[in-house]
């Protein structure tokens, strides 16, 4: 697949990772212009470790490191054992993603329940009670009392949803992604569970924290999402958001440093771009700045006194966008076809690229947490 250039804001701070055939596995980098500098190291072997320290800035700066190549070069090479090639910029890191923290994705996903998976019912229900729900829900505080007042006339009508719980109650969703090193990175290929028949990439801020809790940075990520397993039933979650190469985070983490931080965060936006080879193009977008809830208090609800990440975690901040756009036929929607190219941006952070493919079709995930360790004490790094 042919991957965009890598365009990366000159200014940052950046903290990645690269698959390294000299090595027969992965190495930590950062990028100093347009070179990936390899910093892999017996003081930080890992991208956790990093992002643990009290100062991961100034440990990226300071360290020489070694030139891997150039940055454009490195990101179009296929994902393949002997090629130098991006991976996600996490390793021992949890994966873990909110769910409907946008008033617009979260009538949709109220849509996507009441039709039960079926994408030719949901646009009748759009068109009935999309409005009412989503004019309901402007400018509300989740878990305030104008949202409880909101939920009581929302039963009375009948178009109280789950989502609409977690969407403007006083807990978040939170839940696990994918497993440890199970993510993907920027140009290799996304999976679909190949039962699914509607489906959609969701493209979003993910957050770099650390086991204290602090936040040190974030990335991009696609969250892929099966709308017709998941509006089955919410218990089928995990079906729907965990398979093979279901979660896409890159291309780097940019941290937080004297010319980006969370207040960049809360005002970013995204685009996606998604590019069929049928000829459709779909455009899209997510604005940061229409989030329901703080990306502060969706850390403190993931991580505290009632839940410890001792190697940090990945958080995906959730997205504003729901596709709609018809593809097949009027009222079908929008839905995934092979091959589709997913394009994911934002001006302060960088670009992601992946290509579609059944989850039975991507690179089988082999590289886990045994075997790493194993790479890491073989290169005497631990």
């Amino acid at each position: 697949m042919h991957s965009d250039i890598l365009k990366l804001p000159s200014s940052g701070t950046y903290l990645g990772r690269v698959w390294n055939p000299a090595f027969s596995g992965p190495s930590i980098v950062t990028v100093r212009n347009r070179r990936v500098v390899d910093l892999t190291s017996k003081d930080a072997p890992l991208s956790c470790d990093i992002c643990e320290m009290e100062d991961p800035v100034g440990f990226i700066r300071s360290t020489v490191g070694l030139d891997l190549g150039d940055i454009d070069e490195i990101s179009a090479n296929p994902v393949e054992l002997d090629k130098l090639h991006f991976l996600a910029p996490c390793d021992l890191q949890a994966v873990k993603a909110c769910g409907v923290t946008f008033a617009g994705s979260m009538v949709e996903r109220v849509i996507e329940e009441k039709a039960a998976g079926d994408p030719l019912r949901a646009e009748a229900i759009r068109q009935r009670v999309g409005a009412k729900i989503g004019e309901s829900l402007m400018n509300i505080v989740p878990g305030s009392k104008k949202a409880e007042n909101v939920k009581s006339s929302l039963i009375d009508e009948g178009l109280w949803s789950q989502y609409l719980e977690v969407g403007i109650g006083p807990d978040a969703e939170v839940f696990s992604k994918c497993q440890v090193l199970a993510s993907v990175g920027n140009n290799a290929n996304v999976g679909l569970h190949p039962s699914s028949k509607w489906n959609n990439p969701e493209p979003e801020i993910v957050l770099a924290v650390s086991s204290k809790g602090k936040i040190v940075g974030c990335t991009l990520g696609n969250d892929v999402n099966l709308r017709d397993v998941e509006g089955r039933s919410a218990l089928l979650l995990s079906k729907a958001k965990d398979n093979n190469a279901s979660s896409s985070i890159g291309p780097l983490i940019r941290l937080f440093d004297e010319t980006f931080d969370l207040t960049s965060v809360r005002n970013a936006e995204l685009k996606l771009k998604v590019e069929g080879e049928d000829g459709f193009i779909l455009n899209g977008s997510s604005s940061m700045q229409e989030i329901s809830r703080d990306p502060v208090d969706l850390v403190k609800q993931t991580i505290g006194e009632h839940h410890q990440y001792p190697d940090g975690f990945m958080l995906y901040l959730g997205t504003l966008f729901a596709p709609t756009k018809d593809r097949d036929e009027v009222g079908g929607g929008f839905t995934h076809k092979i091959n589709d190219k997913v394009t994911i941006s934002c001006d302060d952070i960088g670009i992601l690229t992946n290509q579609v493919k059944y989850s039975t079709e991507c690179q089988k995930w082999e590289f886990g947490i045994s075997r790493l360790m194993k790479n890491l004490s073989e290169r005497q790094l631990l």
